[in-house]
């Protein structure tokens, strides 16, 4: 069992937000620079992903230099909605190669991915897709998704969400149609509660998205509760994320 499965969420964001980095690899399947660190601090040490700021890759349709903020955001909405998919995730503002993001490393077999998950555990991935359809995911590989030594799923790579147009491209598409269940409206509706206190989640998020992205994400937000459905695929845009993994 790795170190920071032992330590509560407040500690790994404490060690993340003010320990030692130490840069130990990188990851080189990717467009942007990420690297592997260990990160000491309080007697403890765990492994983080670190993202800089200055190795995002420019693109057209999502801001410069944000990328690594939308990561953060997409931790404190998983966090907001009592989910809690993704790993711990802080912005770092001092790191070997700048600001960046930092994000509790998940030990898991790089060979196992959503393409090859079994049929139970496709089957409560509704929180997932959920998830996906409010942050607005506009890049959800299959490899985005870890299974850990628990067997519990781990959500990864958010630097593509949070757009105020419409650019959701998953591969889970598994639950078009269906009705998305009480519990998961019941969470959403604490999300929209969240958003809706201008000291809390709105302002926590306020600090890595636009006026407008959060804008958008609270209407995504009532219009999911107000459908109740998962949607089907977009006919008008591409839906599905390229590479598939």
């Amino acid at each position: 069992m790795d170190t920071a499965s032992l330590l509560a969420d407040e500690t790994i964001q404490e060690i993340l937000l003010h320990g030692e980095i130490e840069l130990q690899g990188q990851f080189v399947l990717g467009y942007n620079y990420t690297f592997l660190v260990q990160v000491s601090a309080q007697n403890n040490s765990i492994q983080a992903v670190y993202k800089p700021r200055r190795g995002e890759q420019p693109l057209w349709d999502f801001p410069a230099d944000s990328l690594s903020k939308r990561e953060v955001a997409a931790y404190l909405v998983s966090q907001a909605s009592g989910w809690d998919l993704v790993p711990v995730t802080v912005l770092r503002e001092t790191g070997p190669f700048g600001p960046g993001s930092l994000q509790s490393y998940i030990e898991h077999d790089s060979e196992i991915h959503y393409f090859n998950f079994s049929v139970e555990t496709k089957s409560h991935l509704r929180p997932v897709a959920l998830f996906d359809l409010l942050i607005n995911n506009a890049d959800r590989k299959g490899g985005h998704l870890l299974l850990d030594a628990d067997q519990r799923v781990w959500l990864i790579d958010h630097g593509l969400c949070f757009h105020e147009e419409e650019k959701l491209r998953t591969v889970i598409w598994d639950f078009a149609g269906q009705i998305i269940p009480n519990e998961l409206l019941a969470a959403l509706a604490k999300v929209k509660s969240a958003l809706d206190d201008r000291d809390g989640l709105f302002g926590a998020l306020a600090s890595h998205l636009s006026l407008a992205e959060l804008t958008a994400l609270q209407s995504r937000c009532i219009r999911l509760m107000a459908e109740g459905f998962f949607p089907y695929p977009p006919k008008d845009r591409r839906a599905f994320p390229y590479p598939p993994i």
